[in-house]
């Protein structure tokens, strides 16, 4: 049996998945913490978040409710670490559908790679049941800190782009708007793109004249500086007066 301790402290790497500067600085990056955290043992949370920031990270990649990842420890090799989250199943599917038929112009907003607060429920894992963490490493702790690493890597990620919860939670942009569409073809209410929603009119600016917004005395005092006597400088701020309401008409 192998005494990991004999390895010492974890070995740098070169070019890792390093931060960029936080996890969770947006709202679905938080809430995903939130959920991670909620489940995780606060410990080893801790030392992962620590790991992340040190590029112990080497790769990881997204994919249908899953991220491998290999994570430098201390040993030669890095491990072999991956974080699970269950695919939405079909009825779960469906109650996401609904919430975004039921509001206009957010299918149009998820397609422009923005993820509407609404969806929350849906796409964010609130149960042990739903996140699954696995690791060569010999930790038993749940998650262990290199796979807690990854986690906050994937937490960043989804602040830069928060539609990577759709791909973790096995959907993909083409497969929900086609769903959508298939949904609501019959139904001549819907408007899933928002086209024909009623947008408020635009906020009236109203005018100002600048003389209106100047310091007159500052503007006095220019006049005279360029003026040779003071019934100029007042014949040349009447006319500038004069000038400025003919442009408001």
């Amino acid at each position: 049996m192998v005494d990991y301790r004999e390895f010492g402290k974890r070995k740098p790497v070169v070019g890792g998945a390093k931060t960029h500067g936080g996890f969770g600085r947006t709202w679905w990056g938080k809430a995903f913490l939130d959920a991670v955290e909620k489940v995780g043992d606060a410990g080893r949370l801790t030392r992962g978040r620590t790991y992340a920031r040190a590029g112990q990270v080497v790769n990881y990649r997204i994919e249908r409710g899953l991220v491998p990842a290999e994570v430098q420890g201390s040993q030669p090799n890095p491990f072999r670490s991956e974080l699970s989250v269950r695919p939405l199943q079909s009825e779960e599917v469906e109650l996401l559908l609904e919430e975004i038929k039921g509001a206009p112009g957010m299918l149009a907003e998820i397609a422009s790679g923005a993820l509407p607060k609404a969806l929350a429920p849906h796409l964010l894992p609130t149960t042990a049941a739903e996140l699954d963490f696995s690791c060569s490493c010999p930790d038993s702790g749940w998650p262990c800190k290199h796979v807690a690493a990854v986690c906050y890597l994937v937490a960043e990620r989804i602040d830069e782009e928060p539609s990577v919860l759709l791909t973790l939670r096995g959907l993909d942009l083409d497969t929900l708007i086609g769903g959508v569409e298939k949904s609501t073809g019959d139904n001549e209410f819907s408007d899933p793109y928002g086209d024909e929603l009623v947008l408020p009119d635009l906020p009236r600016i109203e005018f100002t004249s600048v003389l209106d917004d100047l310091d007159p005395l500052v503007l006095r005092q220019a006049l005279r500086m360029s003026s040779e006597d003071e019934p100029m400088a007042a014949t040349g701020l009447r006319e500038l007066r004069d000038l400025y309401r003919e442009f408001d008409r």
